[in-house]
């Protein structure tokens, strides 16, 4: 599988400079922190924390007197910062840095189901209190939902109230209803979703608020059993397992996205711009419907009953464009007595071969 190319010296340079001048005052304000505790606050490897102290040893003022140096004082894995060299202050934030970290934090402050928004709020006044003009013009934010929905049902989670829902099913491509019991509102890959016991399944299920079709608050609270049991959604909503059905296609240049877009199990190299991806569904029903949208530089490989299955929407499909028969011309009448002055009632009509010559 092709892989883009390392990124250059001089950009990994500058990300380990921009890493060191904000390592010395991240120490001094954590004397004796553990080594493995500020590598994962940092987000580098012990290994690449352990590297850059070793680099600090050789750093400092103009001069580079013994007295001039950063020190530091190792106990075990802990380490404290005995000598900052005058870098005692973080950099600044950049305004691509600070923009960046404003929206982010406005979108948090938007996402359903955030326990503690006051919070969000005070964290986003302090930045940009902190950045100024950096940032430019206000910024808002609009999650890529319906926000009348998404406020709809956000209310009703947090009254506790049960839900009547007409839900759009897209694995099995049908629409159904539903009485739903919430639990919680929450944002996974830019959608919202509600969780909620169904009492249709008997079973916890999440519900993609755009696929809601209507919603109605019923005048019962919800009632959550004691076995429901909200789903570990750190790896996403849709959890690849060895029991669902395994499709493996071809594909070509242009629908090389689905491999960044799906969990895939194995995604091959082959011939030319080809790539062979293979990858874990819910169903064949919802992998027939995929394929069909991928275009026509996709061959289903395997399993053989969902090649069969595309083979035959596409048929049905070319069959209801195919181009219906024109009816027959209708034949022009011959004329009748009354199209035929002076002729008799009863007279056959006349041969157009021996009437074309007589005068």
């Amino acid at each position: 599988m092709t892989r883009p190319p390392a990124r250059g010296g001089s950009r990994a340079s500058a990300d380990r400079l921009a890493r060191l001048l904000n390592l010395v005052p991240y120490l001094l304000a954590r004397p004796g922190i553990e080594i493995a505790e500020a590598a994962g606050d940092l987000g580098v490897t012990e290994k690449q924390l352990r590297e850059d102290l070793e680099l600090l040893w050789v750093c400092g003022l103009p001069g580079y007197g013994p007295g001039d140096l950063i020190d530091m004082a190792f106990d075990g894995d802990r380490v404290t910062i005995t000598y900052d060299a005058g870098i005692d202050r973080p950099l600044r934030l950049t305004p691509d840095e600070a923009l960046a970290l404003v929206v982010a934090l406005r979108m948090l402050a938007e996402t359903p189901g955030v326990a503690n928004r006051e919070a969000v709020e005070r964290a986003l006044a302090k930045i940009e209190n902190a950045a100024g003009d950096m940032v430019g013009a206000p910024v808002a934010v609009r999650l890529p939902a319906d926000t009348r929905r998404v406020a709809e049902l956000r209310a009703a989670v947090e009254r506790g109230r049960a839900l009547r829902i007409t839900y759009y099913t897209a694995a099995r491509d049908e629409t159904t209803d539903r009485v739903v019991d919430p639990l919680r509102m929450l944002m996974v890959g830019g959608r919202a979703y509600v969780e909620a016991w169904c009492r249709r399944a008997e079973a916890v299920r999440l519900f993609r608020a755009d696929r809601i079709d209507a919603v109605t608050e019923l005048d019962e609270p919800a009632v959550v059993p004691p076995q429901a049991r909200p789903h570990d959604l750190t790896d996403g909503v849709f959890r690849p397992s060895p029991d669902l059905p395994l499709i493996t296609v071809r594909i070509g240049r242009g629908e090389r996205w689905i491999t960044e877009y799906y969990p895939c199990e194995r995604v091959e190299a082959g011939d030319g711009d080809q790539w062979l991806v293979s990858l874990r569904v819910t169903d064949l029903g919802w992998a027939r419907r995929f394929v069909l949208g991928l275009g026509p530089d996709v061959t289903v490989v395997a399993p053989a009953e969902l090649a069969e299955q595309v083979r035959a929407a596409a048929v049905a499909a070319l069959d209801a464009y195919a181009t219906p028969a024109l009816p027959a011309a209708p034949r022009r009448p011959e004329p009748g007595p009354v199209d035929r002055p002076g002729a008799a009632a009863d007279a056959p009509p006349a041969d157009p071969a021996v009437t074309a010559g007589t005068q």
